[in-house]
């Protein structure tokens, strides 16, 4: 339909040069951009070494994650990128165990709903049962604090 309007538009009919989308013919202005300065690196403080020294929880997870075989191998400083590898595969296998975790107890409770529906318990006759454990003793309550009432002095 767009197609055929921007065809037989009046416009069109008369030799006028239109866009198909009927908007303004403005120019497009070209934007000069300013030059880029080149890329100077920022100078490393001199009192800063290149590494991170581990601590203890930093020196299980590199121990955890395979990076090294015993906490004596792991050297005085290590690299941020060793660390945060290692740290990204702990993560990783967290995340596995809690999905794992998660499953699995999705299954143990299918199974136990599964035999409580086929011991014939439900929440409903549970929830039944309680509000009728509540009716009883409000009418004891009403029951006792009548004969409290009777009672004269």
């Amino acid at each position: 339909m767009n197609l055929l309007r921007s065809r037989l538009s009046f416009g069109s009919l008369f030799g006028q040069r239109w866009s198909h989308r009927g908007m303004c013919n403005k120019p497009e202005e070209v934007k000069s951009q300013p030059p880029l300065a080149p890329a100077v690196p920022e100078p490393r403080p001199a009192f800063k070494l290149p590494g991170y020294r581990p601590s203890e929880m930093d020196k299980r997870i590199l121990i955890w994650s395979g990076r090294f075989k015993t906490a004596d191998q792991i050297p005085a400083t290590v690299s941020f990128e060793t660390i945060d590898a290692a740290r990204n595969k702990i993560r990783v296998k967290a995340a596995y165990v809690m999905m794992g975790v998660t499953i699995g107890a999705c299954l143990v409770m299918v199974v136990m709903g599964k035999r409580a529906a086929g011991r014939n318990e439900s929440l409903t006759a549970h929830n039944m049962e309680k509000k009728a454990r509540w009716r009883e003793e409000i009418q004891m309550e009403k029951k006792s604090a009548a004969a409290l009432a009777e009672k004269p002095e």
